[in-house]
């Protein structure tokens, strides 16, 4: 073939560039085609690259962000400018403040000036904490590739802007940015670790409380070994669910806190706690542990930054090698000289079942279904390899109780930093897309379900293996339990029964609505004769069971 039959080559532009860089740092990209950023994705799905397309933008923002909690890759998503861009606002917002590191690529006004759709999305962008670079013929390969190094030492999202002139203009240098400095490692002084091993030395009953920061630093072992050497027992955030293997972890740590191993909490007279924010949610709102006890917290930020009036003792120092140093100022505790040695039930098959016995009973006092008792029927129904996935809102407090998870990665709650709802549908999208060989979880409410219907279609499109439960109590619990039962009138707090099995019927899935646990056994068979495919179980919850976690946040609240 002669030179002058070969297709001209095409020039490389800022939004090839950028699709090159997205190719090689990222396996997948999340996002919503528009005007904005038609050329930077056509580039990457002419080759074949992965890419998953929602129906709303604040999905794209939210398969990201799940993306990364399923793996611990840095998230990618992309949407066009104005309202493609706003419309992500509140999934970024809770990436910001869940600590989620994302990529979001956005078309941006033309540097001539705004057109009359245009805002100032750097400004937007920053109102909720997140920063925005911008792609030019100059810089586009290295200030993505800095998008991208950024979100990941940061540990938060980032903005990459291409500016509507730009997307197509040609390369005209390689400009390099100057490396980022490296992060600067702490290290707890010699002093500093006697204490701490001393105060841990002469505990009776040692409580070690692992967050998100463990599974960053990759400390779990040390963690593990350290605790085991105190007899202590272990608690965890809910990002940081079964990062100890271990008998006696008394499982997650605040408002999802079983009844029976909070009473043993709060019997710890010390608490190290590892990578832990130790929010109102975490604490229990101040309840998680009892007046006096001694709080040791290790983490790699500014004492300011994670001031806690419960902490009595603060070590700023990262989290591997401050832990391994503690390991060796500590000698092995005799077994039966430990709270362990006191409290044997613990690590028996009994107290780690999943029956609720806070409250058994099959229906709530208006004869709807008690969620305590679907949510732990559920654990032995749904298959062991599953990410189990959640929405926010006041559903939220039963399935991190009663559904167990083979790893963190495997706890999925979009929206809960930023208090939002309606984020689920797209966040189980993006942790199927994550994980495919697992079967994806889905658990949301009927008012955040509502919210995000659009990207049902999105969840149904990009899952393997999935089943969707709808813990629908016909309301906006949250309100309900917080404002009706004072007295506010419950006219916007109510919604009409939706059946979202039907909805999902229509759309594809396969599902039932269940008014009784007997109900179950349609998921359970069809289960078993489906290996692919969704499931939508939509369950008809008590309007009269109050969460276990907003019964602690109005107790707190009456308090104050």
């Amino acid at each position: 073939m002669t030179t002058d039959l070969l297709p001209p080559a095409v020039p490389a532009t800022v939004s090839t560039a950028v699709a090159d860089v997205l190719a090689e740092r990222t396996d997948h990209l999340f996002g919503l085609m528009g005007n904005g950023n038609a050329h930077l994705i056509s580039s990457l799905t002419s080759r074949g690259f992965g890419f998953t397309s929602a129906r709303h933008e604040a999905a794209t923002v939210a398969m990201a962000d799940a993306y990364h909690r399923a793996t611990g890759r840095v998230g990618a998503a992309t949407t066009t400018y104005g309202a493609g861009f706003t419309n992500t606002c509140t999934a970024l917002a809770e990436a910001r403040l869940a600590r989620i590191p994302l990529v979001l690529v956005v078309g941006d006004a033309p540097t001539t000036g705004r057109r009359a759709f245009d805002i100032d999305q750097t400004g937007a962008a920053a109102a909720v904490g997140v920063s925005t670079l911008v792609a030019t013929p100059d810089n586009a390969a290295a200030v993505a590739h800095r998008a991208f190094d950024l979100a990941r030492r940061t540990v938060q999202p980032v903005v990459l802007a291409i500016p509507y002139d730009f997307a197509t203009a040609p390369l005209t240098g390689r400009s390099e940015l100057d490396p980022l400095p490296a992060k600067p490692a702490r290290t707890a002084t010699g002093e500093e670790l006697d204490r701490i091993a001393g105060i841990l030395r002469t505990a009776s009953r040692p409580l070690v409380l692992a967050g998100r920061g463990v599974s960053l630093a990759d400390a779990a072992t040390p963690l593990k070994e350290l605790g085991d050497r105190l007899g202590a027992l272990f608690m965890t955030s809910v990002m940081a669910a079964n990062i100890v293997d271990s008998p006696w972890d008394l499982g997650i740590a605040g408002g999802f806190t079983r009844a029976h191993r909070l009473e043993l909490a709060r019997q710890a007279d010390v608490v190290l706690v590892a990578g832990a924010s130790l929010n109102s949610f975490q604490s229990r709102y101040g309840t998680l542990f009892a007046e006096g006890t001694r709080v040791i917290r290790i983490d790699n930020e500014p004492e300011s930054a994670v001031a806690h009036p419960a902490v009595t003792d603060y070590v700023r120092a990262d989290l591997g090698p401050c832990l391994a140093a503690l390991t060796g100022r500590i000698p092995a505790a005799a077994p039966e000289r430990t709270w362990r040695g006191s409290a044997p039930e613990v690590a028996t098959a009994g107290f780690r079942s999943p029956d609720p016995v806070e409250d058994p009973a099959e229906f709530g006092p208006d004869g709807r279904l008690n969620p305590r008792a679907v949510v732990a029927a559920l654990e032995h129904v749904l298959p062991k390899e599953r990410s189990v996935v959640m929405d926010g809102g006041h559903f939220i407090g039963w399935a991190p109780m009663y559904l167990s998870v083979p790893d963190p990665q495997a706890m999925v709650l979009v929206g809960t930093a930023f208090q939002s709802i309606g984020l689920g549908f797209g966040s189980a999208a993006g942790v199927s897309v994550a994980r495919p060989e697992r079967t994806t979880v889905f658990v949301t409410g009927d008012g955040g379900g509502l919210m995000g219907l659009a990207d049902f279609e999105t969840f149904l499109r990009a899952t393997r293996r999935g089943v969707v439960v709808v813990l629908n109590d016909s309301a906006y619990g949250a309100e309900l339990h917080q404002y009706a039962s004072q007295g506010l009138d419950p006219t916007a707090m109510l919604i009409d029964e939706v059946d979202f099995a039907a909805i999902g019927r229509a759309l594809g899935a396969a599902g039932t609505k269940a008014h009784c646990l007997a109900d179950l056994t349609a998921l359970q068979d069809w289960l078993d004769g489906h290996q692919e495919g969704v499931f939508v179980l939509d369950v008809a919850i008590s309007q009269k069971v109050v969460a276990e976690f907003m019964t602690a946040s109005l107790t707190a609240g009456r308090r104050l």
